[in-house]
């Protein structure tokens, strides 16, 4: 009877026995995820101040660097997406650091157990057990604990950033963290510093190289410890090939590689585009401009390349346009950022100069479209004089009696200040700050005659966008540089108009028969130079059917330089740069309608020859009033129906008969004796009116036909 109740009693301490191990095992369970929580809640947010200090990058049209810059503390980090690096790369990274990484949540147990049972039987540390979510931890804090709970803490956050963060953002930290040696962070940065490339597609050798180096960059930078680099590269290579990412023979190959042994310069291609942008928006990390890269470093080549042939302290400054966007595609300032004998720091395509003759293809436009002149108008090359003012030809000869053609085409000065005096040089100035150019004259003075050689202050940028505006029939455009993605659905506004379609094509039929300079070929470019009084700028500004190339050289403390002008000095250049941007340039536009294509004796009287104003006042022309046009008014707005549009009465009073219309430059029917006509308009829009008598005298209107 005693045996069952010692059993009972055995059974029942069991039972005590267990019930409290359970007890303290569920104690110890609670205490410890009480520590853990408690830890985990004292870790806070991951910093993330280093992740967000990257270098400040400008980029081209097509994503590839321009410039970049230092951080704050010195530092080269650039940032890298995951998809922008090479997978062979990335293949290598987690065969060698993670193998793992895309499975575990931030701690690779299985490391972890295999560290601790290798370090329990060689009593050392064989192997570790840290993942790359561990590394970008100790990217993150800028330290690296080294003891056992500095390594929970590190395991701790490894899994608080799993939670936070996908697998690619953490992948994307360390390739932007990842130390290279010296103030080298990250991928990019090391890519480009040691092998002078993106890391978009790295040799096997490489690639096996940008992964060794992050384990101990102090001791295995190339540029200082070649031989440790390569050995450190080849120890990659053998743990790719044994985890089957490389074959045997890509291994080989890549153990052949070459270990770079200095660290190339980072990339400073259009450095005062650069500058002025990052200036302009200071707070942006990436800036992205419509440059191209490759036209950038040819140009940046050939600036410097023809500085260094015409002299000393010579600058040179380009500018590159497609006219069709407005999209800038290159943007020299100089002949050489770091030439202080250049004064290579100052962007001479914002430097307000004299731009001698780039103006005379306007003067001759706007006389082209108030129906004063045509290509084949006589006008006289001689001595004439404006008051006091008495304009010389550059070589100081006379033509007597030419073409506008020839006038414009040989760039002479008298002919061109004689259609200036009968524009009118405030029509110029207004005309040009019409599209927002800069047209500086002197002191404030008022519009002068001087204007037709350079009597006024403009930029290379303004220059480019007038002859981008005549390249687009006289359409203006707005020059960009900064690269903005298409907006779908976004309305067109009107653009503004330097000249009419017609007028701009004289003018470029004019300039793409200009004789080009020694040993350039000819044909295809239209284009003009021009010299500023006293040598002290030379330019010259051309265009074919796609793009614009302004061009100027001189000193850009503007000094003379004996001898120097448009076509010896500016013109070369602009040829070499259209050679350098394409094989052959693209064909100009066609001639749109209403273009006379007439001889002299073909015109309608009025513009078979130029009449100046001195000339008329030597004959007496000015004994019978000026011609008027009475209906219709300036900038009147004419209603039609809307089938079609009504025929609009045009009168005109004064002048000489027989008088001579035209719309657009385009002659209209009349009867000479009358002065007044029925005219007929070809649809609705904005059309310039203009009336000429018989003495050559002329007034204009514009109306709108709605």
């Amino acid at each position: 009877m005693e045996a069952p109740r010692r059993r009972g009693r055995g059974k029942y301490r069991f039972r005590g026995a267990y019930t409290k191990g359970a007890f303290v095992l569920v104690a110890l369970l609670l205490a410890g995820l009480g520590a853990f929580r408690l830890a985990w809640n004292a870790l806070g947010e991951p910093p993330m101040a280093r992740a967000e200090a990257m270098s400040v990058t400008v980029l081209d049209r097509q994503g590839r660097l321009l410039r970049a810059f230092t951080t704050a503390d010195d530092h080269w980090r650039l940032p890298l997406d995951v998809a922008d690096t090479d997978p062979r790369y990335l293949q290598m990274l987690l065969a060698f650091e993670d193998r793992r990484f895309r499975r575990h949540s931030g701690v690779d147990l299985i490391a972890v157990g295999r560290a601790a049972t290798q370090l329990a039987r060689n009593r050392r540390i064989v192997s570790g057990a840290s993942t790359l979510t561990m590394q970008v931890v100790r990217l993150l804090h800028g330290e690296h604990e080294r003891t056992g709970l500095g390594k929970v803490r590190q395991m701790l956050r490894a899994w608080q950033l799993e939670q936070r963060l996908s697998k690619d953002e953490i992948l994307r930290l360390y390739l932007g963290l990842a130390p290279f040696g010296g103030n080298i962070e990250g991928v990019r940065a090391a890519s480009l510093a040691y092998f002078g490339k993106e890391p978009r597609r790295l040799s096997i050798g490489e690639a096996a190289l940008l992964v060794a180096l992050p384990q101990s960059p102090a001791m295995r930078r190339p540029d200082r410890y070649p031989q440790a680099a390569r050995r450190a590269r080849d120890r990659v290579l053998a743990r790719a090939l044994e985890a089957r990412v490389i074959t045997a023979d890509e291994a080989a190959r890549a153990r052949a590689e070459p270990v770079p042994t200095a660290r190339r310069e980072f990339p400073k291609l259009a450095p005062h585009l650069s500058e002025t942008e990052v200036a302009r928006e200071p707070r942006g990390l990436i800036h992205r401009l419509t440059l191209d890269r490759d036209v950038q470093a040819r140009f940046e080549k050939l600036a410097r390349e023809h500085a260094q042939s015409l002299g000393d302290r010579l600058s040179a400054a380009i500018l590159a346009v497609d006219h069709q966007s407005g999209e800038v595609i290159a943007h020299v300032g100089s002949a050489g950022y770091f030439d202080t004998h250049r004064l290579g720091a100052i962007d001479m395509t914002d430097a307000i100069r004299s731009p001698g003759s780039t103006l005379k293809p306007v003067i001759y436009g706007l006389a082209f479209e108030l129906g004063l002149a045509h290509p084949a108008t006589l006008i006289e090359d001689k001595p004439t004089r404006f008051g006091t003012y008495a304009p010389k030809n550059f070589d100081e000869d006379f033509r007597g009696t030419v073409t506008i053609r020839e006038a414009l085409a040989q760039s002479l000065n008298i002919p061109a200040v004689k259609v200036l005096a009968a524009v009118g040089p405030v029509r110029l100035v207004n005309r040009l700050r019409r599209l927002n150019l800069t047209a500086a004259l002197p002191n404030k003075s008022e519009a002068s005659l001087a204007i037709a050689l350079g009597g006024i202050g403009m930029r290379l940028t303004d220059l480019a966008t007038i002859y981008a505006t005549l390249a687009r029939g006289g359409e203006a455009v707005a020059l960009t540089h900064i690269r903005r993605p298409p907006q779908p659905g976004q309305r067109r506004t009107p653009a503004r108009r330097l000249l009419t379609p017609v007028a701009a094509w004289y003018v470029g039929d004019i300039l793409k028969d200009a004789p080009p300079p020694a040993s350039a070929k000819s044909g295809g470019i239209a284009y003009k130079t021009g010299t500023s009084y006293g040598f002290r700028d030379a330019w010259a500004v051309g265009y074919d059917g796609r793009y614009t190339i302004a061009v100027w050289v001189g000193r850009p403390d503007a000094t003379a330089t004996a001898g120097l002008t448009g076509r010896g000095a500016a013109a070369p250049i602009l040829f070499d740069a259209f050679a350098r941007l394409s094989e052959r340039p693209a064909p100009l536009a066609a001639a749109p309608s209403g273009v006379l294509r007439l001889a002299g004796a073909g015109l309608p009287p009025p513009l078979r020859r130029f009449r100046d104003s001195a000339e008329e006042v030597a004959q007496g022309a000015y004994l019978e009033p000026a011609v008027q046009i009475a209906f219709p008014p300036d900038r009147a707005e004419l209603e039609s129906d809307e089938d079609e549009t009504q025929p609009v009465m045009l009168k005109a009073e004064g002048g000489v008969l027989p008088l001579t219309w035209l719309a657009d430059g385009k002659p209209i029917g009349s009867d000479p004796a009358r002065r007044e006509l029925s005219w007929q308009p070809d649809g609705r829009g904005f059309v310039h009116i203009s009336v000429i008598d018989a003495r050559g005298r002329t007034d204009r209107v514009q109306i709108r036909l709605r």
